[in-house]
């Protein structure tokens, strides 16, 4: 597998080995002590899968405390996924990044604690998987608002779905800096 640095400390690219032939390819989605050799050690604890329509944007979301590094993936379809980092402290802090993930790639994208994250689906439909290093916690849930023009995210599909919950998140500036993770973890 092929592992890359993003433009945010710790956010990593990683591009799985594909086997393909005519019957179609295989690829290996998780090995811990491949993941691990690149710093991505888990345990995982919970894996989500989500399902959604093009056009559909679900974040920017983390949880502080019980911080929840993300391994995550597009099995079916297309997005265009984007971490940004909220640490207070960080020289990166409000910087983002996005790559595309797709059935297509079989990109994946490690976000670690500290990093809120999105999604906009770009294909008719998309399968999105998410392996979490922590259980969720409601209490401890946070967002960013996806549309913040401090962030000035491009977002490829306009006039996006959004939940009534996503589309009332603060700025990033908003959010009180307390409430926000340390840099340090």
């Amino acid at each position: 597998m092929n592992v890359t640095e993003t433009s945010l400390p710790g956010v990593l690219l990683i591009e799985p080995r594909v086997l393909g032939d005519a019957r179609g390819w295989f690829v290996e989605t998780y090995r811990v002590e491949r993941y691990a050799a690149h710093g991505i050690g888990g345990p995982f604890v919970q894996d989500n899968l989500s399902r959604s329509a093009r056009g559909t944007l679900r974040g920017l979301h983390l949880q502080h405390p019980h911080g929840q590094g993300k391994l995550v993936s597009c099995p079916l379809g297309s997005v265009l996924d984007v971490a940004v980092d909220v640490r207070v402290g960080s020289p990166t802090f409000g910087r983002c990044v996005s790559v595309e993930l797709s059935a297509e790639n079989q990109r994946q994208l490690w976000v670690p604690p500290g990093f809120a994250h999105g999604f906009q689906v770009t294909s008719e439909v998309a399968l999105f998987a998410y392996k979490c290093t922590d259980v969720y916690h409601p209490e401890a849930e946070l967002g960013v608002r996806y549309d913040d023009p401090d962030l000035a995210i491009a977002w490829p599909v306009a006039d996006p779905i959004v939940s009534p919950k996503d589309r009332a998140l603060p700025f990033l500036r908003d959010v009180p800096k307390e409430r926000l993770p340390p840099v340090d973890r």
